[in-house]
């Protein structure tokens, strides 16, 4: 039965419609975790550090004090509160030297200002590139279900590809990439991929701040340190030598160098029958770099099930963030990562508590907290590739990457504006509590791929990363959007997400209160949410359901349907 339930946001009281809570979270406990996964002790909890072996043993504590049990690999006959996980490290010993012949000009360029240079994951120790061509291949795509082919059969080995951020209509085009929507072909790790399989000895991504949907203080911090993989029996199939971005200046100085401008070739690029451009420019990039592989740490507690232990539901978050590295204005060289991801993590330690407080649900329930997202999705990658626990007995996935902390919302959302069976559970218990759901506002960040439900529904698995809404009870969406836009351009990825008294997690624990809710359904249903028929996970889902022996199963679609412009 619906009640209303009291909050307290700041100084205001407000009464919502709340039905019967199916736990209590308190703010307090989530700010905690937050304030202290976020402090200057933790060192920014870089995998390989000081910092991870902090915050691995502050998981497994804290998870061993909620009332779970070790859920990760099996050694000396049982269960450890760690997954291990092999990653391949690299990092420059020193600055790469890096310069430009252009148009028969030298032009030095410094790592981190006009250039990002990756440190190399492909296996060198040595990054030696000598006068390599630079080639322009508009968006860098091979989609030949949309009809797309940026490279028209050239031949790109031992070229520089220099590519636009994004999808080919981003901002209007001939492809159906979804409008405003990202699709995979406009991550930076895609561009990455094809690279590699064109055979290229690089690629520069062109950055620009709105289809990238983050400033160059991001791509500076996020790509001039150590840079991690998973270990790979061929790391050049997915990573050719040189991988890096470039501001949009210098790409302009490149097409005006070679009798052109930046704004005709990307009015070029968002035509089918673009083809590559050289242009007059070549790079040398000399730089030795320390590589070694590392073990780093998934997290990992478990409640077993009362009825059906083998099948489980999974939370997950991301445990990583930037560690120490290059100093901002203020000379802070840490990266503390409290939004993100200390959020997502003091969530799903006190959903722990709340599901080991509670009546044991008939499924289990795992709480895995990863590696090396900020790496590229590794850590959940690795536990795709390698799980503990069968993806084909696995109900679902619910994420939390970046929680609210700005108070109660009217609305929530998630990453992507995908349609499944999981997302539906999240609508109805939603509406239960007075809540509606807002598909993502920004889908043309990419969101659905920048998170670790991302491996897992590669898999098949119905996964979501759940968002905070937009509609606060305290500012409404204006306050939200301003202190948005605030957070990307002056703390995300950068020194200055640290921790603030001034937060305030009651939202937080309304959120908490509703995911708790979807898990509980889940864990005790004998339900197998799918995606929908026209989803590209749903193969994946119908291959692991015969794998259960059981027919595939059916989706529901009560999700409100795409925008204009949106894929499904």
């Amino acid at each position: 039965m619906i009640r209303p339930s009291v909050f307290l946001a700041g100084a205001a009281l407000f009464a919502v419609p709340l039905l019967a809570q199916t736990a209590q979270f308190d703010p307090a406990r989530l700010a905690e975790h937050t304030r202290t996964l976020g402090s200057d002790a933790f060192e920014g909890r870089a995998p390989a550090t000081p910092g991870e072996t902090k915050t691995v043993a502050y998981l497994a504590d804290q998870f061993a004090k909620a009332g779970l049990q070790p859920g990760g690999d099996i050694k000396n006959g049982k269960r450890s509160w760690t997954q291990a996980v092999p990653l391949l490290r690299s990092e420059f010993s020193a600055a790469p030297h890096i310069s430009l012949d252009l148009a028969g000009k030298p032009v030095p360029l410094t790592q981190g200002e006009e250039i990002a240079v990756r440190a190399p994951t492909n296996g060198d120790k040595a990054m030696q590139i000598d006068k390599a061509q630079l080639v322009f291949v508009g968006y860098g795509v091979k989609a030949p279900e949309r009809g797309w082919d940026d490279f028209k059969g050239q031949d790109m080995r031992g070229k520089i590809l220099v590519m636009l951020v994004n999808d080919p209509d981003f901002e209007g085009g001939e492809g159906d990439f979804g409008g405003k929507a990202m699709t995979y072909y406009g991550r930076w790790t895609y561009k990455y991929e094809e690279g590699a399989r064109q055979n290229a000895t690089g690629v520069l991504v062109i950055h620009e701040t709105e289809p990238a949907s983050y400033g160059w203080a991001t791509v500076k911090n996020s790509n001039t340190n150590a840079m991690f993989d998973i270990v790979r029996q061929n790391p050049r199939a997915e990573h050719p030598p040189l991988e890096g971005w470039i501001q949009r200046d210098l790409a302009a100085q490149l097409f005006a160098a070679s009798g052109t401008s930046f704004e005709a070739m990307k009015a070029a690029a968002k035509r089918k029958d673009f083809k590559p451009v050289p242009l007059k420019a070549k790079l040398d990039v000399h730089g030795a770099a320390k590589t070694e592989v590392i073990t780093s740490q998934n997290v990992v507690g478990l409640l077993p099930g009362a009825a059906r232990p083998d099948e489980t539901v999974i939370f997950s978050a991301h445990w990583d963030h930037l560690g120490i590295g290059l100093p901002d204005a203020n000379g802070d060289r840490i990266y503390n990562g409290a939004i993100d991801n200390g959020t997502g993590l003091a969530q799903l330690i006190e959903q722990a508590r709340a599901f080991a407080n509670g009546p044991r649900p008939q499924r289990s329930v795992v709480f895995l907290a990863v590696t090396a997202e900020e790496k590229g999705l590794l850590g959940s990658e690795y536990y795709a590739a390698n799980p503990l626990y069968p993806p084909a007995k696995t109900a679902g996935v619910i994420n939390t990457d970046v929680m609210g902390v700005l108070g109660p919302a009217r609305d929530f959302t998630i990453r992507g504006n995908q349609k499944f069976g999981l997302l539906d559970i999240l609508v109805e218990e939603g509406a239960k509590r007075g809540r509606r759901y807002t598909p993502d506002p920004k889908p043309e960040t990419g969101g659905f791929f920048r998170s670790d439900h991302f491996t897992m529904a590669k898999t098949g698995i119905p996964a979501m990363s759940f968002g905070p809404g937009q509609d606060l009870v305290n500012g409404g969406v204006a306050r939200a959007q301003a202190w948005g836009a605030n957070y990307t351009a002056k703390m995300y990825h950068q020194p200055d997400d640290e921790f603030s008294p001034d937060w305030d997690f009651t939202g937080m624990a309304q959120d908490a209160e509703l995911l708790h809710a979807v898990g509980l359904r889940l864990a005790n249903s004998t339900d197998w949410p799918n995606w929908s028929t026209e989803s590209e996970f749903r193969a994946a889902r119908d291959r692991t359901a015969r794998e259960r022996g059981a027919p595939s199963a059916p989706v529901t679609q009560t999700t409100p349907p795409s925008r204009p412009g949106e894929r499904g």
